[in-house]
């Protein structure tokens, strides 16, 4: 008889545990901006170049998504689909990127961009980009930041060039 009731205890648990679990699941997708999985195909962890020494760092579809909602908040006024409205020759694009002093095509290079903006060679301070204070930003949101700009200058069609296409 009791264990009987044992094995119906834990069953009810389980059934209360999965239906807590699947109620969860949507509203964490919910939080994921459709831009992440529609055109940068990410649904799953990837991992960005942290320094471009061959060390990495993992984002979720949450940080991406997040690092997007930020670029909305923050760049997107000069920064649309990632051309630059003020010097149209220095676009987003994984090639401008990589070819700017020093060069931000990986999360340390263009956090610190963004903590200190310069000129595209390097020799002087900007002030058409916006300054993203750590007071501002943390650490964190800034990596999501440019996790997003550097995922989306890889995978999103026509992200930073003159044409756009799918």
């Amino acid at each position: 008889m009791l264990s009987w009731l044992l094995v119906r205890y834990i069953s009810l648990l389980l059934v209360i545990l999965l239906m807590n679990f699947s109620r969860s699941l949507p509203a964490q997708a919910a939080n994921i901006d459709p831009y992440i999985a529609r055109y940068l195909h990410i649904t799953e962890q990837i991992t960005v170049d942290l320094d471009g020494q061959g060390n990495t760092k993992e984002f979720s579809p949450q940080q991406l998504s997040d690092g997007k909602q930020l670029f909305a908040s923050n760049c997107i006024n000069c920064h649309v689909g990632g051309a630059t409205l003020p010097d149209p020759e220095v676009s987003l694009s994984l090639t401008k990127l990589k070819q700017a002093t020093p060069p931000r095509d990986n999360i340390n290079g263009l956090v610190a961009f963004m903590r200190q903006p310069m000129t595209y060679d390097g020799s002087e301070e900007t002030y058409w980009c916006r300054q993203l204070a750590p007071s501002v930003l943390s650490q964190q949101q800034v990596e999501n930041l440019a996790a997003f700009v550097l995922t989306a200058a890889k995978k999103a069609p026509g992200w930073g060039t003159e044409v756009f296409s799918n």
